[in-house]
């Protein structure tokens, strides 16, 4: 949904973002397919990288570089999350930096990243596949227009710094207010890196070059892990943003220390380019280039886009002006847009690596078969995309509701965050994760409007979606106390794709001559039936494990203890209740098992 922009600040990555499923470069330690072309925008046939020779070999050993650097980009991206919260905590100096931190991703997204992802990638492949010098002087192009737009751009929001603060957190007055204003300026020197990371993935990928852009995130992850270690030696636990700006030079260890992560990203991003041959020589000849063809059929992805930042506008006023308020009548926890977006990150894990495995498995199947006029594959596609995602995603949310406080405490009590700012991050966790579901079915949803070469319904879809969206966040800051708005934030987002999906099922349906709904139903409700009896399970080793010392003992044994029973009792739970989709997924496995 919109306001899972967000979650850009969380990485830095070529990466699909939850919502829309464009290719953007976002914060390394967030969600999503990274590296991945969105295929939309591709005609029928087309190849990334204009090609469709690649040897399995190559495939396979492409393939598994991209695992293993997604394996390795999430791990330290976590470690990097737990960090920045160890660094600055979840009160006033928190929500200050994390509102800075999405500036730049906020300004590049609007004004460049979803143009570049939704338009201009796919007509490069197109140009590179069709043009008798291999889309050289198409690429030329480009990169001199972006590395231009985006220089233009940097400066103008450094000079505009103080003014996007005031846009998105209009409740941070006085040291917060200034704190934050410095910190803007400082991160929004990344837009320049982000656009050229960005546009250097993209070209990579259509070089058919994926390490690159898959391990170059976890250098921006280190060079963070390294600054937040740093600034937490040099401070005391829980610092204000009085005392930051009474030392202006941590104030710069943190803005431009972050900053640096991006500016290593892009280095080695632009090195790959390089190496993989190509050799910026700048073009500004656009006069018949094909660009503005191009631009002319981003409109309705430009409206998704300038509705997502609605949506994240939104969210950040009300999230910055409840833990302002919080923080003014003498609340101690975390109740801002720090504490928000910690429990964001661990709500979209399981998404990234389930669901989003299964979606860029079926997004060029279902297109396949809308070539070939067979609709009734896209909807059988569909719910068995849904029906294999749901297998692991309603156990797995079903179990970070039983264990989201003692899970965030032992991982986020530590430095400037307390155990009641970890306790409140569970909290808003809890309620983060009953939206599981819903999103996961949202995203898939759009591929199939992305497989069908529409591009409009999603965009139209987001308008009432939104609207719910900010009239339910709004009520929040009037209906609630301001220390409980943001554990209720997750509600408004939810809505958002409860909204959405409803509307698109029913387009959906008219369109596929109906989508398995009772199916999906049905083995939607044995699911979380069978999970039940996993629930109570761990729900009882976290109280018969409470007596052991200190916060992380006690929750490893829960978890290690509730994770392997609640397993077991899952299948059998499963097997018993007949929930094919469970019993067939571990045929499957015992078969593969058995063939090695």
């Amino acid at each position: 949904m919109p306001d899972d922009v967000l979650d850009r600040l969380e990485r830095s990555e070529p990466d699909t973002v939850p919502e829309t499923g464009l290719t953007t470069v976002r914060d390394p330690s967030d969600i999503g397919d990274a590296g991945t072309a969105d295929r939309a925008g591709l005609e029928d046939g087309d190849e990334i990288g204009g090609t469709s020779h690649t040897a399995p070999g190559n495939i396979a050993k492409s393939s598994a570089v991209m695992a293993l650097g997604t394996v390795v980009s999430r791990a330290t991206g976590f470690v990097r999350t737990v960090l920045i919260a160890a660094a600055i905590g979840t009160q006033l100096l928190g929500d200050a930096y994390q509102t800075a931190g999405m500036v730049p991703y906020m300004v590049y997204d609007l004004l460049i990243g979803g143009l570049l992802s939704s338009v201009f990638v796919p007509f490069l492949v197109k140009r590179r596949k069709r043009d008798a010098d291999g889309g050289e002087r198409t690429e030329q192009r480009l990169f001199t227009l972006m590395l231009a737009a985006l220089l233009a751009i940097t400066v103008l929001s450094v000079l505009l710094a103080e003014w996007f603060i005031r846009i998105y957190a209009g409740g941070f007055e006085g040291a917060q207010f200034e704190v934050s204003v410095i910190l803007a300026r400082y991160l929004v020197l990344q837009i320049f890196f982000i656009g050229a990371s960005g546009i250097a993935s993209a070209m990579l990928n259509a070089r058919n070059r994926f390490g690159a852009p898959m391990w170059a995130p976890v250098l921006n992850n280190l060079v963070i892990i390294a600054v937040c270690g740093w600034f937490l030696s040099l401070t005391a636990a829980d610092p204000a943003p009085e005392d930051l700006l009474a030392e202006p030079g941590m104030l710069m260890l943190l803005g431009l220390g972050t900053a640096l992560g991006q500016v290593v990203q892009a280095v080695v991003l632009l090195w790959a380019l390089a190496a993989a041959g190509f050799r910026w020589r700048p073009r500004l000849d656009l006069r018949g280039a094909g660009l503005g063809e191009a631009t002319g059929a981003a409109t309705w992805m430009m409206l998704y886009i300038v509705v997502a930042q609605a949506g994240a506008l939104v969210s950040t006023n009300v999230a910055t002006r409840a833990g302002a308020a919080a923080a003014g009548l003498g609340f101690e926890t975390g109740s801002g847009i720090a504490a928000y977006k910690f429990a964001s990150m661990l709500f979209q894990l399981p998404y990234a690596i389930i669901a989003v495995s299964v979606i860029t498995a079926l997004l060029p199947r279902m297109s396949a078969h809308v070539a070939a006029g067979r609709k009734d594959q896209v909807r059988s596609d569909f719910s068995r995309g849904f029906r294999l995602s749901s297998v692991l995603i309603v156990p797995i949310s079903v179990a970070m509701f039983v264990f989201a406080v003692p899970f965030c405490v032992m991982i986020y009590a530590q430095g400037s965050t307390s155990t009641a700012d970890a306790q409140a991050i569970g909290r808003i966790l809890m309620v983060f994760v009953v939206m599981l579901v819903p999103f996961t079915l949202f995203q898939l949803q759009m591929r199939v409007f992305y497989a069908l070469g529409d591009t409009r319904t999603p965009a139209l879809v987001a308008i009432p979606s939104e609207l719910v969206h900010a009239v339910t966040a709004v009520a929040l800051l009037f209906l609630l106390p301001p220390q409980d708005v943001v554990v209720w934030l997750p509600v408004p987002y939810g809505l958002y794709y409860i909204v959405g999906s409803v509307i698109m099922w029913w387009l959906l349906h008219r369109r596929l001559n109906g989508l398995d709904g009772r199916r999906t139903a049905r083995a939607l409700s044995r699911l979380f039936l069978a999970s039940l009896p996993s629930a109570l399970f761990g729900w009882a080793m976290i109280h018969a494990f409470s007596g052991l010392p200190g916060d992380v003992w006690p929750t490893l044994a829960s978890v290690a203890a509730g994770g392997v029973g609640g397993g077991v009792l899952f299948v059998l739970t499963s097997r018993i209740l007949n929930v094919t989709e469970v019993t067939s997924m571990l045929d499957m496995i015992a078969t593969r098992l058995r063939r090695r």
